[in-house]
């Protein structure tokens, strides 16, 4: 694996992935649309749909077609329009899929911080360009190329990115007709993450602010993440949705955030990286099947020569505005 692109582009999702799941109706209460993330390719988040009296509201909308061809027809199963998409943050695994539900739905909105300007001239600037060498190159293959194009296309076109609907701060808002509690968490997994509770369901859903086989800190600011953990931790959920992976109880959160939590104390001491990511996977052992193992020991080991341990100035990189 070519980790210097591979997990450069991937997180922002710029490569292409396995076949979407099929949908999963987990509770009366929320419609969960799996992602995945394969061992060679780029990840899908997972997408959440919740009724609300103006329609369907759908949480994140993954990034390759198939993804979003299951969102629609879902609402077409459903015979509701989507009239909302909230984007926990602006990865392209979480935001492809606005174009296409947006070309279905025109008038649907788009809720969501406006971290995507600083990430467009900056993370996704340096991702565009790694694409147009991909793109170059004979040997990418034809499906790659595809996905490429179309993760391309998004960036040449950068309104199909950008909310319609900005979200500068914690608010109880009413979307759609329905009564959410919407947070933002800045510099967190990304500039400015945002995460929904649902009061009536106890609900939380937290988008990359926990991913269940490692955390990807690509654009991460690491006390800024271990705050807004906090944050969800005070809220009165008993399910929460992360971005990728199974829901969770809240004593399976607990435990996922115990394990970040000795992970950055681990990256941030002068303990072997060995140790660190031996750590990790102990302890959110629960989290990671064994198709996963190999993949978790290159991407922890990964965070922590790029994040964690790198100099100072590129540990506060995406701390500040911009990540510039």
């Amino acid at each position: 694996m070519q980790r210097s692109i591979l997990l450069v582009v991937a997180a922002a999702g710029l490569l292409t992935g396995a076949a979407a799941p099929k949908v999963k109706l987990v509770e009366p209460s929320y419609t969960l649309i799996p992602g995945s993330v394969p061992l060679d390719k780029g990840p899908d988040g997972n997408s959440i749909f919740l009724d609300a009296p103006q329609g369907l509201i759908v949480v994140d909308t993954g990034r390759h077609p198939e993804h979003a061809e299951l969102l629609l027809a879902y609402a077409k199963q459903r015979g509701k329009p989507i009239a909302v998409i909230v984007n926990t943050h602006w990865h392209l695994d979480h935001t492809t899929g606005n174009y296409d539900i947006r070309t279905a739905y025109p008038r649907a909105q788009v809720y969501a911080t406006t971290a995507i300007e600083g990430a467009l001239k900056s993370f996704l600037q340096r991702g565009r360009e790694q694409t147009d060498k991909r793109l170059a190159d004979p040997k990418t293959p034809a499906d790659v190329k595809a996905q490429l194009i179309r993760a391309r296309h998004r960036l040449d076109n950068p309104d199909t990115l950008r909310p319609t609907v900005p979200v500068t701060k914690s608010a109880i808002m009413k979307i759609a007709g329905r009564k959410l509690d919407v947070h933002v968490a800045p510099y967190a997994a990304t500039e400015a993450d945002l995460w929904l509770y649902v009061p009536d369901e106890g609900l939380a859903i937290v988008g990359d602010l926990v991913v269940d086989i490692v955390p990807f800190m690509d654009t991460a600011c690491a006390e800024g993440w271990q705050k807004a953990l906090g944050e969800v931790a005070a809220t009165p959920f008993t399910r929460l949705i992360p971005g990728h992976g199974a829901p969770m109880n809240r004593d399976q959160f607990n435990q996922w955030r115990k394990a970040f939590d000795n992970f950055i104390d681990c990256g941030q001491s002068i303990r072997l990286k060995e140790e660190c990511v031996a750590g990790w996977k102990r302890d959110a052992a629960p989290f990671i099947d064994a198709e996963h193992g190999d993949y978790v020991t290159e991407a922890a080991g990964y965070y922590l020569d790029t994040r964690l341990r790198s100099s100072p100035e590129e540990r506060q990189k995406y701390c500040k505005p911009g990540g510039v």
